[in-house]
């Protein structure tokens, strides 16, 4: 049976993303930082779909990880890549470490240029292959508050799209989704300011619903996909109205 590999799949989307993938019989291998976590996911999707799971617990930020993670993984029939792993930075730019934002850019876009390379070989002698990428609906227009995390995001989308067109007339489909808010500790984790917290609460999608419209659109062989209308609402909205206004609305937003 093919194998799908899934980037932090321990919770949230990316455990909502093994599951589905699990569903529909794929074996998996899976990668996040905590073993324990990994642990659990593996042994109940086992358990419940009758599918093998394997698990490698690895600090995906550190140098060398994608490395690492192909090596590993690199023995098994990979039919699905999914670029899931990511996390974001809340605050001004000079509110973080350094260190700190230069390793969320490792996770968010090296991680992901990484992998789509070391793996295209063995996807590309498949029969049929995939390749997810999880960016976001920050990806659409640059936000203050959480500068650095959009632009990543940007640049996940941007590059998902060139090697898109890349990928044709073989037989690697590549989707990119976007998600908006979402239920998972991603507001905690930023530690976004109480604003973007309610806003966030008023939009939120489950990361199951999040993982289903992605699965769907992956397997439909859609390009660019944003799930729920109030996201597409808003990337409409950064492209028609002045930046200058959808930045400042951002600003009001997640300043702290």
């Amino acid at each position: 049976m093919a194998y799908a590999l899934v980037t932090g799949a321990s919770k949230g989307i990316g455990k909502s993303l093994a599951e589905g993938l699990a569903a529909r019989g794929y074996d998996l291998l899976l990668t996040a930082r905590s073993e324990q976590l990994l642990r659990e996911v593996s042994a109940d999707l086992e358990a419940r779909y009758k599918i093998k799971a394997s698990f490698l617990a690895l600090d995906l930020a550190a140098p060398g990880a994608a490395d690492k993670l192909y090596q590993w993984a690199s023995p098994w029939p990979i039919q699905v890549l999914v670029n899931n792993a990511g996390y974001g930075l809340g605050g001004a730019l000079d509110s973080n470490p350094l260190p700190d934002t230069l390793a969320m850019m490792r996770v968010n876009m090296e991680l992901p240029v990484s992998l789509c390379r070391l793996f295209l070989p063995a996807l590309k002698q498949q029969p049929k292959a995939f390749i997810l990428n999880i960016a976001s609906s920050a990806a659409y227009q640059a936000v203050p508050g959480l500068t650095v995390y959009a632009a990543t995001k940007a640049f996940v989308l941007s590059f998902s799209r060139g090697l898109r067109q890349e990928l044709k007339n073989t037989p690697v489909s590549l989707t990119c989704i976007s998600p908006g808010a979402t239920d998972t500790n991603f507001v905690h984790q930023a530690q976004l300011g109480e604003k973007a917290r309610k806003m966030a609460d008023k939009v939120n999608m489950s990361p199951q619903k999040v993982a289903d419209i992605a699965l769907r659109s992956l397997f439909a062989g859609k390009t660019e996909v944003i799930p729920g209308f109030i996201n597409k609402l808003g990337a409409a909205a950064a492209w028609l109205l002045p930046k200058t206004l959808t930045e400042s609305t951002a600003k009001k937003i997640y300043e702290p």
